[in-house]
């Protein structure tokens, strides 16, 4: 495999220079699927588009079994030198990299031999819809293995190690309103203060318990009240409120939480409070197999001493909503180190380039394996 990696690196390279100079934020990645098409039917793969989403599918081999590889496609908007933009500080357009490298190595390794590999190139991961679009698409329903793939950061693990699966968090964005009635800043008593409403939504939400034994928080990121007259009392607010659970029961649990304590401030204040979820994200739920099977292909290519345990973060994947939405699907992502600083999300986020044709090999390597076991088990 050590000779096609070669062959592959400069490839991969310049894939990877593209798609980082070209990024393109969530549901508008036009020119990214366009290029990754042109590239892969260049290559003889067969390809599959959509008339009303971004992204595509590729799949090699007929028959059964399926195994699948997930990249997602998108980037992020964010202040930059600056000046707002598109900037893959996700390392998106290192995922699509590997995708398209690890189907180079396997076209040249001529794999699968029986079965299919259907590769997915998946849109707007940072909206958390993406992954929920394509399983509405039915795109995973023949999957038996799906794997996905994330950079770490350095905080997490060093260039050179890797782990099996990333345990990542449940997560849930609520965007609300109050619905008050202005008043005269003489006469409180004719109006809703929407400011001392959300001071009480503000205080219910941080009096919330759950177990303490599964990290989780609730918390208020953002409020607007009021205009310049300063003698008015404003009676309308708008907000929004971001939740983490590690486990998806939690979340479950939290929700119920924050929606009770939002319906007794509202009685309380005599006011109306709508709300909407307007993002949600599951909880990782990762299958022991595919764990086992990735975990010997990051041994095979790093040595054992450099595998690492099931990476545990708060950080949210639309990935496991493939598992969550269709559990007959056995998933794992394979955490890659990369020296990835500052962190993810940060503008300047820079990572090791090298750590590519490592990520390729592994996933190369737990594709193959995979389709050993399923032909085994027959």
């Amino acid at each position: 495999m050590k000779t096609i990696l070669d062959e592959i690196k400069p490839i991969a390279e310049e894939v990877f220079q593209h798609l980082h100079t070209h990024p393109e934020i969530s549901w508008q990645e036009v020119e990214t699927t366009r290029y990754l098409k042109n590239l892969l039917e260049g290559e003889g793969f067969s390809v599959e588009t959509f008339d009303d989403s971004t992204g595509l599918v590729v799949t090699v081999g007929s028959g059964e079994p399926c195994v699948g590889l997930r990249a997602d496609i998108d980037a992020l908007w964010q202040e930059v030198d600056g000046t707002y933009q598109a900037n893959h500080s996700c390392g998106h357009d290192a995922h699509m990299t590997l995708a398209v490298g690890t189907l180079l190595t396997l076209k040249k390794l001529g794999i699968p031999e029986k079965g299919r590999l259907k590769v997915i190139f998946q849109p707007a991961e940072e909206k958390g819809t993406g992954a929920l679009s394509f399983v509405e698409k039915g795109i995973v329903d023949d999957i038996d293995f799906l794997y996905g793939v994330h950079l770490r950061p350095v905080q997490e693990i060093g260039h050179g190690y890797a782990s099996a699966a990333i345990m990542h968090g449940s997560a849930k964005m609520l965007k609300g309103a109050i619905h008050g009635t202005d008043a005269h800043g003489a006469r409180p008593h004719e109006g809703q203060n929407a400011i001392e409403v959300m001071a009480l939504l503000v205080q219910a939400i941080r009096s919330i318990h759950i177990n303490p034994m599964v990290p989780h928080s609730a918390k208020v990121t953002m409020f607007q009240a009021g205009g310049e007259s300063a003698n008015i009392i404003p009676g309308n607010a708008v907000f929004s409120i971001d939740m983490r659970a590690q486990t998806n029961s939690a979340m479950e649990e939290l929700y119920i939480q924050v929606d009770r304590a939002i319906r007794s401030v509202a009685e309380l204040a005599g006011v109306e409070i709508s709300y909407e979820a307007i993002a949600e994200i599951a909880a990782a739920e990762v299958d022991d197999t595919a764990v086992r099977l990735m975990g010997e292909a990051i041994i095979e290519t790093l040595g054992e001493e450099f595998l690492v345990p099931p990476i545990v973060t708060p950080g949210g994947e639309d990935f496991h909503f493939y598992t969550l939405k269709r559990p007959s699907v056995k998933a794992s992502m394979l955490g890659l180190g990369c020296d990835l600083s500052p962190g993810l999300h940060h503008p300047a986020m820079t990572f090791n380039r090298d750590s590519l044709i490592v990520g390729i090999e592994i996933l190369a390597r737990t594709v193959r394996q995979t389709f050993e076991h399923l032909e085994q088990g027959k």
